[in-house]
């Protein structure tokens, strides 16, 4: 089991390949992972999350 910690957007664009606006587009239409507000002007994704829609997206069960 993988173990849970705080993505920044620097390490969730490099795992899933997409760029920023696409990450916030996908969130938005709620298709990816809702970052959290983790500091006043900083947000982070949850790995466990991420990690499950990278496997959905392969058609793999997370």
């Amino acid at each position: 089991m993988s173990t849970r910690y705080i993505m920044r957007l620097p390490e969730v664009i490099e795992k899933t390949g997409y760029k920023r606006a696409s990450i916030y587009n996908f969130m938005a239409v709620g298709s990816f992972p809702k970052c959290r507000r983790i500091g006043p002007r900083a947000v982070g994704w949850d790995s466990l999350e991420v990690e499950a829609w990278i496997a959905k997206q392969l058609g793999e069960v997370a």
